[in-house]
């Protein structure tokens, strides 16, 4: 149970003023064209691209705590190193030839390069991949617990919250606000380790209070399971926010840049948040519900006032993701759907198409998150089961030594979200134990992807092998 002080309330109630007023504020400086509302003008500097690029990525901060409890520095070995990989790798070979191509969203390039059908089937996937309503949720909990309400106006206190600014200030309005929650949440998270760390020292305090097993970087995991995460960690090559951000970046070097500096900043952010969940272990042995370790380990060790600060960071943490998801939402109704089954191809309506497609984003995302809450194993689910169907795809549209032909496209984005999903039923209804358990349906469907790309690959080879030998 947590309990807070007027000031507490206070500091929090500040926080949402101020993110409501900067939003609003960024959205009086909008242009009027598709680029200004959708990606900022295509003029987003270095500052802001690492800085937003940094505060999105930390949406399931709770979820962060609650594994850094049970297992440890674990945590970082597998929510945060195989990331740092795969960015490192985006950066080079991805981020400036995204920019480059200066298209709005992944389906606009995968329509370039394989075609409608295989277009339309992707903004599928990136629709279900970007849906608000696991964040939605998390931000409602957390607001339920501070001010005591009902899910309900928790849910609709949190949407307000996080889109409000965006029917009119668009994009720019995501990226100022995104920018004010870094800070925030840096601020909190440096705030509770430096007390914690004063308070009760260091690797010696916690070395004597943990199971021995927290602080082996393997957590005595099995190497099936670690190996598992870093190919989950791919899915870096085809995160829509990426790419958006990309696309909005001022030049190519500044999407390069921009995801090599975040890097950085991804490092000591995850410094800071296992560092966090070590104490609340240390301190709290006996969390029922370890989802609650941060919330918790506040109570503990923080005063009337510092609270208010370190709930404000999580609030600025999950709603700077739940934003951005939202406004993401949004451009996939407006621009991968409307837009582009639309026959008058008119970009000065995706502005309204999208300001349609936040309030059909938000209804939906109120809706699931009521009906379903346990919607983040959900979203869980769902992205292990779609997520292989559209990473070969994107590495293949952007070099074409990995293209293989239109149709078999459209059989490997099939046969591998077939493939996830029953290998998700098949663990459910046979209880796989041993080494079939560890194989998440993610990795069954990338392996059947990764099998009809290289049959693609060699046939495609032996077809120019056959034209050039007739030339000669």
């Amino acid at each position: 149970m947590v309990s807070f002080s007027t000031i507490d309330i206070l500091i929090v109630l500040l926080f949402f003023s101020a993110l409501l007023f900067i939003g609003f504020l960024a959205g009086r400086k909008q242009g009027k064209t598709a680029d200004d509302y959708l990606l900022s003008g295509r003029q987003v500097g270095l500052f802001v691209f690492v800085l937003t690029n940094v505060s999105t990525w930390y949406g399931g901060i709770l979820g962060v705590g609650e594994f850094t409890y049970r297992y440890g520095l674990l945590s970082w070995f597998t929510q945060g190193l195989p990331y740092y990989f795969f960015a490192f790798l985006f950066a080079y070979f991805f981020a400036g030839k995204i920019r480059k191509a200066s298209l709005f969203t992944i389906p606009d390039k995968i329509e370039e390069k394989f075609g409608r059908t295989a277009s339309l089937l992707s903004a599928v996937i990136v629709f279900i991949l970007v849906s608000p309503a696991p964040y939605l949720l998390m931000a409602a909990n957390l607001i339920a617990i501070f001010f005591g309400i009902p899910i309900i106006p928790s849910l609709i206190a949190a949407l307000i919250l996080s889109f409000a600014y965006l029917f009119k200030g668009g994009y720019r309005a995501d990226l100022y606000t995104d920018v004010f929650q870094f800070f925030v949440m840096f601020a909190g998270f440096i705030l509770i380790f430096i007390i914690a760390y004063i308070t009760f020292g260091g690797i010696e305090f916690l070395s004597n209070h943990l199971p021995e097993e927290h602080l082996k970087i393997t957590g005595g995991a099995s190497p099936t399971f670690i190996i598992i995460w870093f190919f989950i960690a791919m899915w870096t090559f085809a995160d829509p926010g990426f790419h958006q951000r990309c696309y909005a970046a001022k030049n190519e070097q500044t999407a390069k840049k921009g995801i090599l500096i975040s890097i950085i900043f991804w490092a000591f952010f995850d410094f800071l948040t296992t560092s966090t969940g070590l104490y609340a272990r240390a301190l709290i042995p006996d969390i029922s519900q370890p989802v609650n370790a941060f919330p918790l380990l506040a109570e503990k060790i923080l005063s009337p006032g510092l609270k208010g600060i370190f709930f404000a960071a999580l609030f600025a943490t999950i709603l700077s993701t739940l934003n951005s998801f939202l406004f993401l939402s949004a451009t996939t109704i407006a621009r991968d759907f409307i837009f582009r089954l639309r026959k008058e191809k008119d970009e000065r309506r995706l502005k309204p198409y999208t300001i349609g497609g936040l309030a059909l984003s938000g209804l939906l995302s109120i809706l699931l998150a009521y009906y379903i809450p346990s919607v983040i194993e959900l979203w869980y689910t769902l992205g292990s089961i779609c997520i292989p169907a559209v990473i070969l795809p994107v590495i293949g549209s952007y070099y074409e030594k990995f293209k293989i032909a239109k149709k078999l496209v459209i059989i490997q984005m099939i046969t591998a979200i077939t493939v996830s999903t029953g290998w998700y039923v098949a663990k459910k209804i046979f209880l796989m134990t041993g080494f079939w358990l560890e194989i998440e349906p993610m990795i069954a469907g990338l392996s059947a992807a990764f099998l009809i790309h290289l049959l693609g690959l060699t046939h495609c080879r032996r077809e120019i092998f056959s034209f050039l030998s007739m030339k000669e």
